[in-house]
């Protein structure tokens, strides 16, 4: 055991060494400054290991790692079918290591084990895997009938690649962003959310191992303000891909356009889940509940306004405050009946339960849920699943994005006013629609402004296909085909076939 990790054991009993320094040219490395940031178990709050946070110029060193791997050799002219294999070794590496890292996901994260297990690590070994297939066949064309010229593209890789990943899935949203920008050839430097930094550290371990050359992926842990503003104002960074808040993007748009960096933004979203008065109630139920309060309600994706046809409002808020009772059990993360866990922290935390409060001021009949709830020895982040019914589009709770366990429920009167209130948003990321009426259902798909629109389902996700948003939602586009896009830059070339003199 180096003396930049620690034994530690995981509550589920996986006893490890865990990283603590910067990950740079494959070596754990300490910051220059000697200083750290602490991880907090959100069940407990209890910590759990404190590692070492990057300076400005540690993300410096890091970066011209990362420049000094894209020009080399072992990385530069390696064929895209050895980069695919190194992909591909990493996620068997990750699939082998699942247990384990999906119990450090849940004890630095807190969502429940069950979920970390069985959704989230193949997300992210599958994602991998994934565009290991790509690595290959990323080509260029040949664009003929243009007389005495051969003229053809060539796909490059962008270059530097500035990653900053959020904390709510911090696994899977590296592997949505290091699977595209590897197999297009790219080197990255990616800065874990600094509120869960124990994960990202054993993911690098494993990139080590599976053999990728020296500084093609260097994770430096740090704040945002520090860390995360030198990585994105960094003058030798060609590219920012950000997943986060909206505000912080508009900053990140703002550092970044000092040297016009490429960026690819996702950020937030107050989804909209439509409920049709020809709609399978039961099923409506379900996904509404799983919409909102899967993963603690931190999801960018979460449906949280529930738009209800006002034939049959109350009838749905009522099968919804009973589903909502009956499954959301809320509690330790490594209990295999929780559903949801605490949240990410207590500033967290904090801001949901002063929403709920806004909510209640404003007016809003609570339905169900608006505590605290309290976890094991009076501890941990918990709140209760929370609804708020007779809520006005005026209401900030209707209007603004919570990220947690709270939904509004309101009514519209038909089709034409359902997608006026659906798209009555600033965002634009995901949305649903509940109608047994299939022409209806692609109608109204095509009208929503938003990136994704699922029928008959809420919060689906597959890495085969495009994930983005439009309006305050984001920039460009991440997974499937759309999202090798993202990482690779069209060169033209332009190839005189005859001998005539040139006449301009």
């Amino acid at each position: 055991m180096s003396n930049l990790s620690v034994p530690l054991q995981t509550p589920n009993g996986h006893r490890y060494n865990q990283p603590t320094g910067l990950f740079i040219n494959n070596e754990f490395v300490k910051s220059s400054t000697g200083q750290k940031i602490t991880s907090i178990s959100p069940s407990s709050e209890a910590e759990i290991v404190s590692v070492y946070a990057a300076s400005g110029q540690d993300v410096d060193t890091a970066v011209r790692a990362a420049r000094k791997a894209l020009n080399d050799k072992s990385w530069k002219l390696m064929s895209g079918t050895e980069r695919g294999k190194l992909m591909a070794k990493l996620a068997d590496l990750i699939e082998s290591k699942k247990e384990l890292l999906a119990s450090t996901e849940a004890w630095d994260n807190g969502k429940p084990y069950a979920v970390a297990l069985e959704e989230d690590l193949p997300e992210t070994f599958n994602t991998i895997r994934y565009y290991s297939g790509w690595a290959d066949k990323l080509h260029g064309q040949v664009i003929g009938g243009i007389q005495g010229k051969f003229a053809y593209t060539i796909r490059q890789p962008i270059g530097v690649v500035a990653q900053i990943i959020p904390w709510n899935y911090p696994l899977s949203m590296a592997a949505w962003k290091l699977g595209p920008a590897l197999a297009c050839g790219n080197t990255v430097v990616l800065k874990p959310a600094e509120q869960t930094p124990v994960s990202i550290l054993l993911l690098a371990e494993l990139i080590k191992e599976a053999g990728f050359p020296p500084g093609v992926v260097n994770i430096v842990n740090g704040l945002g303000r520090e860390a995360g503003s030198a990585l994105v104002q960094h003058p030798d960074v060609d590219k920012v891909a950000f997943t986060g808040s909206t505000a912080t993007a508009r900053e990140i748009m703002k550092m970044a356009a000092g040297t016009l960096k490429n960026i690819t933004l996702e950020t937030g979203g107050k989804s909209p889940l439509l409920v049709f008065n020809d709609a399978d109630l039961e099923e409506a139920v379900k996904w509404s509940h799983i919409g909102i309060m899967s993963n603690q309600g931190q999801i960018c994706t979460s449906t949280s306004r529930v738009l209800v046809q006002e034939d049959i409002y109350d009838k749905f808020v009522a099968a919804f405050v009973a589903h909502t009772k009956n499954t959301s059990v809320v509690g330790d993360p490594f209990n295999k009946d929780t559903f949801q866990g605490p949240q990410v922290t207590k500033s967290q935390y904090d801001k949901i339960l002063s929403y709920v409060k806004i909510g209640k001021s404003e007016g809003a009949t609570l339905a169900a849920g608006g505590e605290a709830h309290r976890g094991d020895g009076g501890k941990g982040f918990y709140i209760q699943p929370t609804i708020f019914t007779n809520v006005k589009e005026d209401m900030k709770v209707y209007r603004e994005e919570i990220f947690g366990p709270v939904v509004v429920v309101t009514k519209f009167s038909d089709e034409d006013d359902a997608i006026r209130r659906a798209n009555d948003t600033t965002y634009g990321l995901g949305a649903a629609v509940f109608t047994r009426d299939i022409e209806k259902a692609h109608r109204v798909a095509a009208e929503i402004q938003a990136g994704m629109v699922w029928v008959n389902s809420s919060q689906d996700s597959d890495y085969r296909v495009p994930f983005g948003g439009v309006k305050q939602s984001g920039i460009g586009r991440e997974l499937g085909e759309a999202g090798l896009k993202e990482y690779s830059q069209v060169k033209a070339i332009h190839v005189n076939m005859t001998s005539r003199d040139c006449k301009l």
